[in-house]
């Protein structure tokens, strides 16, 4: 029974919006990191914003 529900909560938790948002928040927080560089950083730190947003909106 414990298999079960560990497979099935696993499930649920890989699906949707979760299975993005493991691949996107460490997107954002490596460009919140980068956007401390001077000049480049803001830049950079938008581009991987934009590519975070696109992951985001996958309809998975």
């Amino acid at each position: 029974m414990f298999k079960f529900t560990t497979l099935l909560l696993s499930a649920l938790l890989l699906s949707s919006c979760v299975l993005t948002k493991v691949v996107t928040v460490p997107m954002r927080v490596g460009g919140a990191v980068i956007s401390i560089v001077p000049v480049v950083g803001e830049g950079i730190d938008e581009a991987i914003d934009e590519a975070a947003d696109v992951i985001d909106a996958v309809p998975i």
